[in-house]
């Protein structure tokens, strides 16, 4: 009598589903059926601000997920759950299909949270999704077309806001004109040792990046005020003002950290329905919090893969242990990059050609698997 088949959902293509396709096989030889819920395209974090300064071209920043999942023979429905029914097991889509499932594994990414009011008339774009940084470039090249470098105001003292606000500048730069760019920032920063910051303020100053402190409540034509009523230029306004699991997360029902992530335990399960896995910035170990970075998903990808392999075989689950010190590589739009791992850091080109090699060859890596050719 043949055994009954397994299936899992594979909810979106971040950096761990994307690794756990090439282990489709695994998953079928163990009695497991994956089906990939995703876009058709995957948008790589690591190489946003590269494309953004227009260093890189966008193509090199995007991966045609439909092809990869093709190549592993794994069924590729494009497009987003929007709601989960845990009790029936189904899935309801975005374009309204209803899809059953025995498992779900969530690797979503995350949205842009906060930023007040900031609505109103004139342009704003949140750096999440990615997708919509593409829009801000083609913007942003608008203005330089004319010969204008325009006021821009980031909201978001992190490594995020500090990244995209020197891609921006990058960009100007490129063009030969100079960046009129602001780093709106509630707090003094302390995600970084206080040398390095001292050095990365100096370098940004110096190519017209300027820090002011505040918070952004509301947009009016031409400026973003303030909530102690102060008003800066601004033409165009950035949130990076920190990352949200998307919605669907928290229609679960399910436990949530903090700031809003869905919590699982080592096995990537929620505690709440061992049929709920997630991995990636849409959750965080309950215990071992960190916070979103695509390397935490491709260290989780081997787990994640064993453990949806084991629902179909019934063999001992693996646990999954983040590591407690990593590298992380600010882009800074100049042919320059900021290097950290725990308290060493390094400013400097030596850093953006070792990310260059690292992200380029992991995307390139998927790329080639895929079949997928660059178009000039």
């Amino acid at each position: 009598m043949s055994r009954t088949r397994v299936r899992v959902v594979l909810a979106g293509a971040g950096h761990a589903h994307l690794l756990v396709l090439g282990r489709a096989g695994t998953l079928r030889a163990a009695g497991v059926e994956p089906i990939l819920v995703s876009p058709g395209t995957f948008h790589y974090s690591g190489l946003a601000t590269a494309v953004l300064s227009g260093a890189l071209p966008p193509g090199r920043a995007v991966l045609d997920v439909a092809a990869l999942a093709a190549r592993f023979d794994v069924p590729h429905i494009a497009g987003n759950v929007a709601t989960v029914d845990r009790q029936a097991r189904r899935l309801r889509l975005s374009d309204g299909q209803d899809l059953a499932y025995d498992a779900v594994s969530f690797n979503i990414g995350s949205v842009t949270d906060g930023g007040g009011d900031c609505s109103g008339e004139g342009e704003t774009w949140p750096v999440k999704p990615l997708s919509s940084l593409s829009g801000l470039r083609a913007r942003l090249d608008d203005h330089l077309a004319d010969g204008v470098s325009p006021s821009i105001v980031v909201a978001g003292g992190g490594p995020t806001g500090f990244e995209v606000a020197a891609a921006l500048a990058g960009r100007i730069e490129r063009s030969g004109l100079s960046p009129r760019v602001v780093i709106l920032r509630p707090s003094t920063p302390d995600w970084a040792p206080g040398r390095a910051l001292e050095r990365l303020s100096a370098a940004l100053q110096s190519r017209g990046i300027l820090e002011v402190s505040g918070e952004a409540t509301s947009r009016r034509p031409g400026e973003v005020l303030l909530s102690d009523g102060r008003a800066l230029p601004c033409d165009l306004l950035v949130l990076a003002t920190g990352l949200r699991a998307p919605a669907v997360v928290g229609g679960l029902g399910l436990p949530l950290s903090a700031d809003g992530r869905l919590e699982v335990g080592p096995t990537l399960q929620s505690p709440g329905d061992p049929a709920v896995f997630a991995v990636g910035d849409c959750a965080v170990i309950t215990g071992s919090p960190r916070p979103p970075a695509g390397v935490f998903g491709v260290r989780a990808a081997p787990t994640l893969a064993h453990n949806l392999a084991a629902l179909g075989t019934g063999s001992r689950m693996r646990a999954y242990a983040p590591q407690s010190r990593w590298l992380s590589i600010l882009d800074l739009g100049d042919g320059t990059g900021l290097a950290m791992r725990g308290r060493l850091w390094s400013l400097g080109r030596g850093a953006l050609i070792l990310k260059r090699r690292l992200d380029l060859g992991f995307i390139d890596g998927l790329r080639a698997t895929s079949g997928e050719v660059l178009e000039d």
